[in-house]
Formats: structure tokens, sequence, C-alpha cells
């Protein structure tokens, strides 16, 4: 598999310069066009605000036209980092995460439980674009990501569900089971779909030049826009409780230095070369905020603290990922790792 060089787009670069501008549009038209939020959050089916769906559907379909089953079989050639990799996405990243939200986010329930969704959330997404910048081994990067995404089928609901659970927080299960069907199992199946379409049709090469960067254009646009609609739709808690962000911003911060500092010990103790070690670490480190916003959404609302609190992953992923892929570089080049150091400790 060819290890193919990639760069950040302007809007991935400065995702958390969109996010400000996203959540000042956002107050804006909450103090000055109230009915906006209020009309995309009217129109409901089983609780899930249909326009919304519509925009986290694209949010999502791009992402999943990622996932490479036929990649799997490759599991077994190099297992080791792979299963680092999912006990850090799925065993140590979601207790630390909700450990550290009971500690920090006493009396306040939706945002414990959107810590929770973010711990409990492999990415699957943009860990394909650090593990290039980074000069990480894609072959196992492509592997990995696939897999998670098959797992979130499997362990999402029942990991949030027992994390919730301990800590006596009620959620509605079902509606946590439809989001994932919504907002994860059929965009893989329409992903599945059309690309087996369209790559029949117009060629593989179409696929990944021209169609996948389109969709990932749309994905933007979807984000962007849901941002804008949840921030409206959350003006008046931002105004009066400003707090909120900050309070939710610890645990996260503090979650993020544990699990890339657990990742990059026992990276080091196990003896993987730099290619392998550093995956491991990035996509162990990693969360897909999107589909955490997405059930927070169908779980509580467009104007919930849990759905503003979700959001704070997506602020801080960017930053904290990309000073990961330097730190990552740093490291590799003064031989922290095995041999295979990266070619440019610099991002080129």
């Amino acid at each position: 598999m060819s290890q193919e060089k990639t760069h950040l787009s302007i809007f991935e670069k400065y995702l958390a310069v969109w996010v400000i501008v996203c959540m000042a549009i956002g107050i804006f038209l909450s103090q000055n066009l109230p009915a906006l939020g209020q009309a995309f959050d009217s129109w409901q089916i089983r609780g899930i605000s249909v326009p919304i769906g519509v925009l986290l559907f694209f949010m999502m379909y791009p992402a999943l036209l990622n996932v490479q089953t036929n990649e799997l079989h490759k599991l077994m050639k190099n297992p080791k980092p792979i299963l680092l990799t999912t006990i850090s996405n799925w065993i140590v990243a979601p207790i630390v995460t909700a450990y550290l939200a009971k500690i920090f986010l006493v009396g306040y329930d939706q945002l414990i439980v959107a810590a929770i969704l973010l711990g409990s959330s492999p990415c699957t997404a943009m860990v394909l674009v650090w593990g290039s910048l980074s000069e990480g081994n894609q072959e196992q990067n492509i592997i990995n990501t696939s897999l998670n995404t098959i797992t979130i089928i499997v362990l999402y609901v029942p990991v949030v569900s027992f994390l919730t659970g301990i800590q006596n927080i009620p959620i509605d299960r079902g509606l946590l089971v439809l989001s994932l069907s919504v907002f994860i199992g059929l965009p893989m199946i329409v992903g599945y779909i059309s690309k087996k379409y369209l790559i029949s049709n117009r060629g593989e090469d179409w696929f990944n030049d021209t169609y996948k960067p389109f969709m990932g254009n749309v994905s933007i646009l979807a984000l962007l826009t849901t941002l804008i609609v949840l921030f409206s739709m959350n003006g008046e808690v931002l105004l009066n409780n400003p707090d909120l962000m900050v309070k939710m911003s610890i645990p996260l911060l503090v979650g993020f230095v544990v699990v890339v500092g657990y990742n990059l010990v026992v990276t080091r103790l196990v003896g993987l070369a730099y290619p392998e070690a550093i995956t491991a670490v990035i996509i162990g480190s990693s969360s897909h905020f999107e589909i955490a916003i997405a059930t927070a959404i169908s779980l509580y609302g467009l104007g919930s603290q849990a759905a503003l609190g979700t959001t704070m992953g997506l602020f801080w992923e960017v930053p904290i990922m990309l000073g990961l892929v330097y730190l990552g570089k740093w490291l590799g080049s003064r031989g922290f790792w095995k041999s295979e150091k990266p070619t440019n400790p610099s991002l080129s």
C-alpha cells in the first residue's frame, strides 16, 4: 500500500477557529433570529430532528467511505499495534474520560454524558490525515480505522450505557441504539453500496480523486451548518453560563494528556518501531466527535448542555492532534521508539 503524502485543508488546519466563528454566528442568530434554531429542531421523528438528521448524515457519510473491509483480513499480519490501539480506544480512554468527568463535572449530568460520548467513540476519519502527516504506517491506519467502524457498531451502546449506568445517569438506551443505527449504520450501508457502484461505473481513480474530496467538502458544510444551528439554540446558555465551556474543557484536556501519555509509554515498552508506534498513539488518543455530537443531539436535543459539551471535543481535537503529530515526529527523530525514524521531523 502506498504511503501517500497529504496535507491539512484550510478547514482542518484551523478547525478551532471555525468553531469560534460558528459560535459567534450562532450566538448572534440566537439573539436576533431565535426562530431559526427552533424551526430546525421542531420537525422531529422519534425525537430526532429531521433537518439536523440530514446534516448529521452528511457529516458521517464521507468518513465511512474510508472503510475498507477487504483490509481486515490483514489484522493478524502485525496484530500487536492494533491490539494496543483497541485496548486504548475501548478500555483506557472511556474509563479515564468517565472518571475525570465524575471528578470535574459534578452536578452536570449532561456534560458528564457528553464527555462519555466523546471518550467512547474512536476516530475513523481524521486519523488518516494525522497518520500521513506523521509518516506513520498507513496500511495499519486503514485497517485500524476500518476495525474501529465495526467495533463502534458493536461496543458503542454497551460502553456508553455501562459508564452512564455506574454513575446513575439515566439515558434513553433505545434512542441511543436508534442514533447509532441512523448516524453510523445507515451511512455505512449507503457508503458501502455507493462506493461499490461508483467504482464499478466511474473507476477507483475518479472515486478517490473527485467524489471523495467533493463529499469531504459537503461534510464540512454540514458540520459548519450544524454548529451554527447548535450555537443558535445554545446562545442564551452560553451568554448566561460561559463557564460551562471552561468546565467541560478541563476533563477533556486532562484526559488527552493521560491517554496520550499512556499510549506513548505502552508503545515504547512493547518495542514498536516508529511508523507503527505513532499510528497506534494517534488512533488510540483521538475521538470521533461527529458521532458524539450526533448522539448528544439525539438524546437531549439541539439546545442541550450535552450537545454543547460535545462541541468542545471538536474544538480541542485538531490543535491537540496536530501537536501530537509534531511531538511524535520529534520523539521519533530522537530514538524514543525503535528504528525507522521519520524522514522529516517537521510538517512538510
